[in-house]
């Protein structure tokens, strides 16, 4: 009897461990998006060279983007997703200067970002606008809602 209360208590221990490494590991930050203004607010204080993932619930849907800082100091936003890629839910991560489709493998340099792919059908972080306002970069709740096509 006791061994089997040894083997389930490491069994626990095990989980408990894996668990906690995934929730370290986790580069996606909630936004507080209860806001009745119709945008959501980034402080340019948190956004640097490393991207950092965000998540925005609209009607069920979870719409993930990222946020990263060019090495010309511009401030580039994008879904987690493309036209052609997002049917897969891998989305993209980020390799130096670069974020890499983690479907096709496909690499876009972070300074070109920010543009609208007029040539739908390409593998390309989905476009999305942003404006900074004062110590903050805005982007449009209408703009994640409009892309929820593109939830993972």
């Amino acid at each position: 009897m006791k061994n089997k209360h040894s083997k389930i208590c490491i069994l626990g221990l095990v989980l408990l461990a894996f668990s906690l490494l995934a929730v370290g590991c986790s580069n996606e930050t909630d936004l507080e998006t209860t806001s009745p203004s119709g945008v959501v607010d980034i402080p340019l204080s948190s956004i640097t060279n490393e991207a950092r993932w965000y998540e925005h619930e609209s009607g069920g849907d979870k719409i993930t983007f990222f946020v990263v800082k060019a090495s010309d100091g511009s401030i580039k936003t994008g879904f987690d997703a493309c036209d052609v890629c997002y049917t897969y839910g891998k989305g993209y991560r980020q390799e130096g200067d670069d974020m890499v489709c983690n479907n096709c493998g496909n690499r876009y340099p972070i300074s070109g970002l920010g543009t609208e792919n007029k040539n739908p059908g390409g593998c390309w972080p989905g476009y999305l606008s942003n404006t900074v306002n004062g110590d903050n970069i805005t982007i449009k709740k209408s703009d994640l809602k409009s892309n929820s096509w593109r939830a993972l």
